[in-house]
């Protein structure tokens, strides 16, 4: 399989059948030549000018299976911000229109 291939293949969280994405980047051992880890890069906030979200590092000794079309992987899922109560544009206009 070459490096390629595998960073087609869907990543899924084996636990609560998630798909994670693919993989956008390897992380190899240079002493050893061998595959220390996946790499999914975090979503892209307001369309990357803002920087990205946190990468998600899955070590190889999460990944369970490496199928034809799927990495299946036992890892935690990362958390997914929740925005701040009270200051988003929606609660901004409320409080200005008294509702």
């Amino acid at each position: 399989m070459t490096i390629r291939e595998l960073c087609e293949k869907e990543i899924v969280q084996l636990e609560q059948g998630v798909c994670l994405g693919r993989a956008d980047d390897l992380e190899l051992d240079p002493e050893t030549a061998q595959l220390k880890s996946l790499v999914l890069l975090g979503r892209p906030r307001l369309f990357g000018l803002l920087g990205r979200e946190e990468s998600l590092v899955i070590p190889w000794s999460e990944i369970h299976t490496i199928g034809t079309d799927a990495v299946l992987v036992h890892t935690a899922l990362p958390e997914a911000p929740q925005p701040p109560k009270g200051h988003g544009l929606w609660q901004q206009l409320r409080g200005r229109l008294g509702l």
